[in-house]
């Protein structure tokens, strides 16, 4: 029968697994809150695919299996891997953690170890993008509801027809409200390995796609700056030492008042600069090695 899935969401437990260069908070979403959410889109079957480990899958599935109204709804295993390059891939099915900081075909050769299958997660994002070694993968998110720049989906999708990949979307939901935000269609009885083998063999659908609101992402990153002060003045300090004195100030007018409209203005801002890079690094083949370099003048010169 086809399952209704979610293939790329996070809870709380995705914390303080990102990487030493990230903040160590990734989202506040509970294993209820997940589970109650599930339920109400009417999803038959989740992966949880926290970063750079399997915690919150098994006490996901503990929290289901203690609780009769969340019988129908399955969850499977999965971990968001961040390779060497900082680039993001997703595998399903695995059974033992993997590694993060290792070559893409190091995590590869893991997977097939394991029996599971990987995905490439936002591959022509502008940062922890896999780009062209998403070709490596089984499957390529050709939509991502974090992409709101647009062109990186548009990119991820002529790259799946260019190499007649398996096409799937992905919420990447960390606040709840976007948890099933896309949807994908699993030809599948509902157990992980026959779910894993249709996966395999292109027996999946999208049926459901849909960017997430400016609100929704203020709100994730609202989290994020609450949760990780201390670390964000180091952050600043450590990366963007000539413009510390600025986004020290941003920060310190953001404590005051979180709620201007200000906030929302920069988000559109912001987009919209995205929108211009993004631009160049996806149809007009600029170099994206600027962005790791995390110059701010840079950034906003490759905008103009």
């Amino acid at each position: 029968m086809p399952l209704k899935t979610e293939l790329h969401c996070h809870n709380s437990f995705s914390n303080f697994h990102l990487g030493n260069d990230e903040p160590p908070y990734d989202s506040d979403v509970s294993i209820q809150d997940q589970l109650e959410r599930s339920l109400s889109v009417g999803l038959d079957a989740i992966f949880i695919t926290n970063h750079n480990t399997l915690d919150g899958y098994r006490q996901l599935l503990e929290y289901k299996n203690n609780h009769e109204k969340f019988k129908n709804i399955d969850i499977f295993p999965a971990e968001e891997v961040t390779t060497d390059t900082g680039a993001h891939v997703i595998a399903y099915g695995i059974h033992d953690s993997i590694q993060p900081g290792i070559p893409l075909d190091e995590v590869i050769d893991e997977v097939r170890k394991q029996n599971g299958i990987l995905c490439a997660p936002h591959p022509f994002s502008l940062l922890d993008a896999l780009r062209n070694d998403a070709k490596k993968c089984d499957m390529v998110e050709v939509f991502n509801s974090n992409n709101v720049d647009v062109l990186s989906n548009e990119r991820a999708k002529q790259f799946a027809l260019d190499n007649n990949m398996i096409q799937v979307s992905g919420s990447d939901s960390h606040v709840v409200s976007t948890l099933g935000r896309c949807v994908n269609v699993i030809d599948s009885e509902n157990n992980l390995d026959d779910v894993l083998s249709a996966m395999k063999h292109g027996k999946i659908t999208i049926s459901q796609t849909g960017y997430a609101l400016p609100i929704e992402t203020l709100d994730h990153l609202r989290y994020k700056i609450n949760s990780s002060q201390e670390y964000l003045i180091e952050y600043i300090a450590k990366h963007y030492p000539n413009a510390k004195w600025l986004l020290n100030l941003l920060l310190q007018i953001y404590a005051s008042n979180q709620n201007s409209k200000m906030w929302a203005f920069s988000y559109k801002t912001a987009v919209y600069l995205m929108k211009r890079i993004s631009h160049k690094i996806n149809f007009q083949n600029q170099d994206p090695s600027f962005m790791k370099d995390r110059n701010l003048a840079t950034m906003f010169k490759m905008a103009l």
